[in-house]
């Protein structure tokens, strides 16, 4: 009926539609829906209905394999595996002075006692007062060749990367004290052949960035942590705290021939001076020099009011005398670095020359007058030393800004004027030594006992011997 024109299959369809429409119709959907609407819209019961428990006999019982029930085919359970131990931590060096006593030993114990008794008795030991003079660079490349590596001088002193060396003056004994990224300090009797020459202490709780025996009485031995400056005095066998500070401690070098002043860099770019006679344990002046960052301070050896501050890019020559809280002005500045410098250092005898080491791969060596009127020092010369140098627990050439305990310093040889030690990453592994003219006199290098980069070195002041440390907390002695 008007739909003639539609195939049989669109009727069926319309037909379809049309019946559809009267059956919802009838079921009044409409009302159904309003209806559900204020159901809806009323205030909820806060009771809720507690729900009944399944049935046991409803629930399906899951399959689980005799593996993960922990059983043996043959029906015996497996016994339980105990729990791991998880790794323990080191307490928390607290404040004050702290017992000599080492890690791995108990109080008053003979291995205790031998160390600390050698120690005291070799610092009891006056060195010759023979003054300082530089040998030709014939006899002083002899002297470096004549020096060798065997097998019984490597050891590991600490248990982790090596931050910090310093070796004591003595010249019967071999004794050197190292300070590794966890604050542990490991000292070594070089000449005890046996296994307990070695002895680790915690004196602190982070990095041991500065160690430093006193060189008016090495029976001190002053160790720099972020937080604290201490005195290890084995004639009382403890570790005396000096200065505590909530800013982080970068490097100290001393003031005074009797150690008992130093001045101390923060790696927030502060100095500050600190006296180890006044009682407390606060610094007696704290000065904002302008650097971002202070990497290292090192005092004049011959102008003891001098110091050289190594910073970001910044590396100047202040006037301890004429420090203040603020707006101090450098002596002098030494430009043309364009990357972090992570060490500058007056040469050992004159102090006449400054060897800076940047992130640019290169050695600078600058070269001064003597200090004229008004101690304003004239500059003469620079070398530029491109090398491969050594970023501690970095495997790249590259130095890079890193964290605080990561600094790559270059130290002059106390015995030589003119010639310094740095790490290198060139293979085979070595050590390398510099003339100020940017010659390289010696690689130190032993295939057989030396396969790690020893970025940590130190040089004894009057005996040919190189300790070089590596990120394991070893020590190779030359």
């Amino acid at each position: 009926d008007g739909y003639s024109q539609l195939s049989a299959y669109e009727r069926k369809r319309l037909k379809n539609i049309t019946e559809n429409a009267k059956f919802f119709a009838a079921l009044k959907l409409h009302e159904v829906s309003a209806r559900l609407h204020q159901i809806a819209t009323k205030s909820q019961s806060h009771v809720t209905k507690r729900v009944k428990p399944k049935k046991a006999e409803d629930e399906t019982v899951r399959r689980r394999s005799m593996r993960l029930q922990r059983v043996e085919p043959s029906g015996v359970p497996v016994l339980a595996m105990p729990a791991q131990p998880e790794a323990e931590e080191y307490p928390q060096v607290p404040a004050g002075p702290l017992p000599m006593v080492p890690e791995d030993q108990m109080e008053n114990s003979k291995l205790t006692e031998d160390l600390l008794t050698t120690w005291m008795r070799i610092s009891e030991m006056k060195a010759n007062a023979t003054e300082k003079r530089m040998c030709d660079v014939k006899r002083y490349q002899d002297s470096l060749n004549s020096m060798v590596l065997s097998e019984d001088n490597v050891k590991k002193v600490v248990k982790y990367r090596v931050c910090s060396m310093a070796i004591h003056p003595s010249e019967s004994i071999i004794f050197v004290a190292a300070g590794d990224k966890s604050g542990q300090i490991g000292l070594w009797n070089v000449n005890c052949k046996s296994e307990e020459g070695a002895h680790v202490f915690i004196p602190h709780n982070y990095p041991v960035s500065c160690l430093h025996f006193s060189p008016f009485n090495p029976a001190h031995l002053l160790s720099l942590s972020n937080d604290t400056l201490r005195c290890g005095d084995v004639t009382r066998a403890v570790f005396d705290e000096i200065c505590r500070s909530e800013e982080n401690l970068s490097s100290f070098d001393f003031l005074e021939d009797n150690a008992s002043t130093a001045i101390v860099g923060h790696w927030d770019g502060d100095v500050a001076v600190v006296d180890r006679r006044t009682p407390g344990t606060s610094s007696e002046l704290s000065a904002d020099i302008g650097f971002k960052r202070t990497r290292t301070v090192h005092v004049h050896p011959v102008n003891k009011q001098y110091f050289i501050a190594a910073g970001s890019v910044d590396v100047c020559i202040f006037d301890v005398r004429y420090l203040k809280s603020n707006r101090n002005k450098p002596v002098s500045s030494l430009k043309g670095h364009t990357k972090s410098v992570a060490s500058a250092y007056f040469s050992p005898v004159t102090g006449n020359r400054v060897v800076t080491v940047c992130a640019d791969d290169k050695l600078r060596m600058r070269g001064w007058r003597r200090f004229v009127r008004k101690g304003l020092p004239c500059l003469t010369r620079v070398h530029f030393i491109n090398t491969l140098l050594c970023v501690p627990g970095s495997m790249t050439p590259p130095l890079c800004h890193r964290q605080p305990q990561s600094s790559v310093p270059s130290v002059w040889d106390p015995k030589q004027e003119d010639c310094f030690v740095v790490g290198s990453m060139a293979r085979p592994r070595q050590i390398e030594v510099f003339q100020d003219t940017g010659k390289l006199l010696h690689s130190f290098y032993n295939l057989d006992c030396l396969g790690s980069v020893c970025s940590i070195n130190v040089v004894h002041p009057s005996k040919n011997i190189l300790v070089g440390g590596n990120s394991s907390g070893r020590l190779h002695v030359f």
